[in-house]
């Protein structure tokens, strides 16, 4: 008997994410918390410039460390797509100032440097690697993967990869995100929208996380556009934090295959031209769907074509002509 490559697999969480805290407000309990159950000795916050510069937001959270006398430094020196002097310098700043812990705080960009931070970090000195709490500012989701992409000296898109480099907390606090620009806000959301449809058809995704993925868009598409009409409003935003977390659920597992060609192709856009990630989805996303309607497995276009009704679009009959009606809603 034959049944659906969809209905055998395995899930695992991931060990080294102790949890992942989230509401309005909650980084000023939820971080405490995981700094004292990681042993927190010294924290190397890693952030951007402009969250340094134009938010209050990297103040708060150096006030709370200082308060539990475990600030060790901040690095602000991350650019976009994380580019690898960059990296090599919070090397160096984590090691020389005794840090055990980084705390990231921003978009895909600090966190991933983070987990390449921690990455060459236990190269140079052996031992386990230490941990990151990640606190996202924007939806890319990258703090639930065990991967960070950088950028290498040729300008080239790069990766390192560990289940060991999943962050060991996340703090989803959304009044954090209120500065966040409202391009880079909604880019990233149509970003977590690219993971939850790349899921779908991703080999080796448990069935459980394409059933969270089906929620992710739901959600996705009823209050991004929410929160265009009121940026201020923290329950929407939260909402959201969560769909880019069921967007793409974290796991353990080493044998999913890579998320699909939106991703690809937005890897090669991004560190090629320094197009944001939400903004490569944006623009590869639909057309790929698109695509999926003529190369892909009958199963995986059925998958697709599931999508519809949690969108409350009626399905045209015929499976192929639904995937399309799939993509032509993301452009809406």
């Amino acid at each position: 008997m034959t049944i659906a490559s969809s209905l055998q697999g395995y899930y695992g969480w991931p060990d080294k994410l102790s949890g992942v805290y989230y509401g309005p407000g909650s980084v000023s309990t939820a971080l405490p918390k995981l700094l004292s159950s990681l042993g927190a000795r010294k924290a190397l916050i890693v952030t951007t410039r402009s969250l340094v510069g134009k938010t209050q937001i990297v103040k708060q959270i150096e006030s709370i460390l200082k308060d539990h006398d475990v600030f060790g430094a901040t690095f602000q020196e991350i650019g976009e797509h994380a580019p690898i002097a960059g990296i090599r310098r919070a090397v160096k700043v984590f090691r020389e100032s005794g840090c055990n812990i980084i705390v990231s705080i921003g978009g895909g960009s600090p966190t991933d440097a983070s987990k390449a931070v921690l990455y060459f970090a236990q190269e140079e000195t052996g031992g386990p690697i230490l941990p990151q709490i990640a606190i996202p500012t924007t939806l890319s989701a990258a703090e639930y993967t065990m991967g960070a992409g950088y950028t290498n000296d040729h300008g080239q898109k790069d990766r390192v990869s560990s289940r060991r480099l999943v962050p060991a907390g996340i703090i989803l606090d959304a009044d954090l995100t209120l500065p966040t620009p409202e391009r880079l806000w909604l880019s990233t959301g149509i970003r977590a929208l690219d993971h939850a449809v790349e899921n779908l058809y991703r080999p080796g995704v448990p069935f459980p996380i394409k059933v969270l993925c089906y929620s992710a868009i739901a959600d996705l598409f009823k209050y991004l556009p929410a929160s265009k009409v009121d940026p201020q409003d923290v329950e929407v935003r939260q909402r959201l934090q969560l769909a880019s977390w069921m967007s793409i659920w974290p796991t353990n597992s080493e044998r999913q295959g890579s998320l699909g060609l939106s991703h690809s192709l937005g890897h090669k856009l991004g560190a090629a031209y320094g197009i944001p990630h939400g903004i490569t989805s944006c623009l590869t996303l639909a057309p790929v769907v698109a695509m999926k309607a003529q190369t892909e497995s009958q199963e995986n276009k059925e998958t697709l074509a599931k999508v519809l009704p949690y969108l409350h679009i009626e399905s045209t009959g015929s499976v192929d002509e639904d995937v399309l009606l799939v993509s032509k809603s993301i452009t809406w």
